[in-house]
């Protein structure tokens, strides 16, 4: 069996290199992969097929730098001629990226079975374009893999039982990677605090609005003199801080260059407190035991909300710089849930796919 694996941002590394290690395992599986681009540059790609011990792409289609429709449509367009090339068995996608819709459309237009890791999942949030794109491939996909029993439940509500195709609640595939590399985690060279909070900003609906930024910086700024803040910096959101032309003044507000997936566990294992608009980064905050401010309105994981993990604080700079200190002060809590499944989601899907 031949099966086309989809990469092309952080996250989704960091799944296919679990689910990747457990088709290495299967002696009738052989693994093509394909990486669409969407995150070029060094820090945001190369470092993690170092870090997580992937082979190196099979393919590799350079596509980035454009519009959403642009970006996706010449995936589209390059991912078809690979699947013509390579006649994949199945075409294995994951979460919720451009690369995610494209590698699925390619797929489903030429009659090759989908699988889409991290299905199910809604933020009911229609503007977002991850919500679109997770939305659409869920609809086409074959086998849709969720990480969670809310993820599985969706589904339901949505009809899915109706749409001839197979869906599971397997765990997710970032529990596994929290469990199996997290032991191997490195410090950042550019680390320069002991005690500190993680910060990641990435999302569009913040970083492509001046006045969100801006009040996410001044949060950050206030909160940073409570407790240092260390804060990895997306490309694009670098590039828009330096646009709108922020001013800094007092705190402790550390800018670091993106870091790998060690270099990221290390920080999520050493930091205090998580802040972050990443989907991924809500999750591994939970992983290693963290408690998480979210900076958006509403969350694609509503169980570790629910749970009292993760506080939903939009991107008001009081209401940020309030739960901050809140969280800080606060006892810490129990992480003995089991949110995520218990490690062996990757040897799940692996097993659907074999047994279809």
């Amino acid at each position: 069996m031949k099966i086309l694996t989809i990469v092309g941002a952080r996250p989704q590394f960091v799944k296919a290199a679990i689910v990747s290690r457990e088709i290495k395992k299967k002696n009738k599986l052989y693994e093509v992969i394909v990486h669409t681009g969407q995150h070029f540059d060094r820090s945001m790609s190369e470092i993690f097929f170092q870090d997580l011990e992937i082979s190196e792409p099979d393919h590799n289609l350079g596509v980035n730098r454009l519009s959403h429709g642009a970006m996706t449509g010449q995936m589209l367009e390059k991912i078809e001629k690979v699947i013509l090339t390579e006649r994949p068995d199945w075409v294995l996608v994951y979460g919720d990226t451009n690369s995610t819709l494209a590698g699925a459309l390619a797929a489903k237009k030429l009659h090759i079975r989908v699988a889409h890791v991290e299905a199910g999942l809604r933020s009911f949030n229609i503007t977002m374009p991850e919500e679109i794109n997770r939305i659409l491939t869920d609809r086409i996909s074959d086998l849709l893999f969720c990480p969670t029993e809310i993820a599985l439940s969706n589904l339901e509500k949505e009809g899915f039982k109706d749409f001839g195709c197979k869906f599971e609640n397997v765990g997710d595939v970032m529990q596994d990677a929290a469990l199996i590399f997290g032991q191997k985690a490195k410090s950042p060279e550019s680390l320069k605090f002991n005690d500190f909070a993680l910060c990641t900003i990435h999302r569009e609906e913040n970083t492509d609005n001046k006045k969100k930024l801006t009040s996410i910086l001044k949060a950050l700024t206030e909160a940073s003199q409570i407790l240092p803040i260390v804060l990895p910096l997306h490309p694009r959101t670098k590039i828009r801080i330096k646009e709108i032309g922020y001013n800094f003044k007092q705190g402790a507000l550390s800018f670091i260059e993106p870091v790998g997936y060690l270099e990221m566990a290390y920080l999520l294992k050493n930091c205090q407190l998580v802040l972050t608009d990443s989907g991924g980064v809500q999750k591994e905050a939970y992983f290693f035991k963290k408690m998480c401010l979210t900076l958006r309105e509403e969350t694609e994981w509503m169980e570790l909300v629910e749970n009292g993990y993760n506080f939903l604080c939009g991107t008001n700079k009081e209401n940020i710089v309030h739960l901050y200190r809140k969280l800080l002060n606060e006892q810490p809590r129990d992480f003995e849930g089991n949110l995520y499944g218990d490690g062996s989601a990757a040897k799940k899907i692996i097993e659907s796919l074999i047994n279809y």
